[in-house]
């Protein structure tokens, strides 16, 4: 029977209070973050993360001075690891905080897989997540000479089990709803410069994909649904509507708000304290009669059963990084779309 070592990428997290400033630094000396040459991008990471270091020690400390996402990708991976059985061994691969690409690909050669599957815990494909993840992982593993089979998930804005689980979530939250309370739901996503998906970059397509396979699974359930986006950063703009915006709007409307995270899958500081904090206060302020913020996927048995099916497809796959089926989702004016196989959505 194969060696499959599965690697699951993510975004990392500080692991101390210490370790806050060079967890931005590493954040922002990204180029697809900043796309400036080098040495200008490492003095301009250097600027940012000193300036908002002290803003981001204060938001950590709220839970506890770290970030929990390892802890919480790593409970997804032994639960992959579980579901997949046989002779697979997960390992993790964080792109801005340890355990960097460099340590999962010594730690994925040191157990001389026949194969590897990388996994990205990014539901939806951005140059700016799964893209950067590919590239340090190609970059470490070629440093040391990890020459095996490798397959990549590209992305899965409507897998099954993903879709299954955050539609479960809501239902929860709607069947506990206060009769005559309007209310309206919020699918909330990561932000992301408009000149950036200006470049072709899909994020919000694939963001709206997902969207819509909600909108269909939950029915008449649906209701007042509204795609917006978080945690946005710096002066230039950023896609609309903004979900604090939203959350003001829903307070003037009189009307209540379910949050459903769909573009994180782990609690981490942008669901634990923006969300679950920072958005409450701006609810409360608003006049919301009811804020509700529905939980991240985490390990749950349907969404890492759909992991599961999706790294048995890549295992199979003819494509170096493909999704599921092996058609593009995309359409073709999404340039950063990395699928060249198959055909094309229209």
């Amino acid at each position: 029977m194969s060696r499959i070592a599965v690697v699951l990428f993510s975004l990392g997290g500080p692991s101390s209070r210490d370790t806050v400033e060079p967890f931005l630094f590493n954040l922002f000396s990204d180029p697809a973050i900043i796309a400036l040459p080098n040495p200008l991008r490492w003095l301009v990471a250097r600027l940012i993360a000193h300036r908002r270091g002290p803003v981001a020690r204060e938001i950590y400390a709220r839970i506890g001075d770290a970030s929990p996402l390892l802890a919480n990708t790593e409970a997804q991976a032994r639960a992959l690891e579980s579901a997949l059985g046989g002779d697979v061994a997960t390992f993790i691969a964080m792109r801005h905080w340890h355990p960097l690409s460099a340590a999962a690909a010594q730690a994925v050669k040191d157990w001389r897989p026949d194969a590897v599957v990388l996994l990205p815990l990014y539901p939806q494909f951005s140059s700016t997540t799964t893209a950067s993840s590919l590239r340090a992982w190609h970059e470490a593993a070629a440093r040391i000479g990890l020459r095996v089979p490798t397959r990549a998930v590209c992305c899965y804005p409507a897998q099954e089990g993903f879709i299954a689980t955050v539609v479960e979530r809501l239902v929860a939250a709607i069947a506990l709803w206060p009769q005559g309370m309007k209310r309206r739901i919020l699918l909330s996503a990561h932000g992301l410069p408009q000149r950036v998906v200006a470049r072709g970059d899909p994020y919000q397509f694939q963001i709206e994909t997902t969207a819509a396979a909600i909108r269909t699974r939950l029915g008449s359930a649906a209701g007042d649904l509204i795609v917006c986006y978080q945690s946005r950063v710096g002066p230039r703009r950023w896609l609309e509507p903004a979900t604090d915006a939203e959350i003001r709007r829903a307070g003037a409307d009189g009307v209540g708000v379910i949050v459903a995270p769909i573009a994180f899958v782990s609690e981490h500081s942008e669901t634990l304290v923006e969300l679950d904090i920072d958005y409450r206060h701006v609810a409360e302020r608003s006049g919301v009669p009811r804020y509700v913020r529905v939980a991240t996927v985490g390990d749950a048995p349907a969404f890492i059963a759909g992991l599961a099916a999706l790294v048995k497809a890549a295992q199979g796959a003819s494509a170096a990084i493909a999704p599921a089926d092996g058609r593009r989702l995309c359409p073709a004016r999404f340039a950063s779309c990395p699928c060249t196989g198959g055909r094309a959505a229209s």
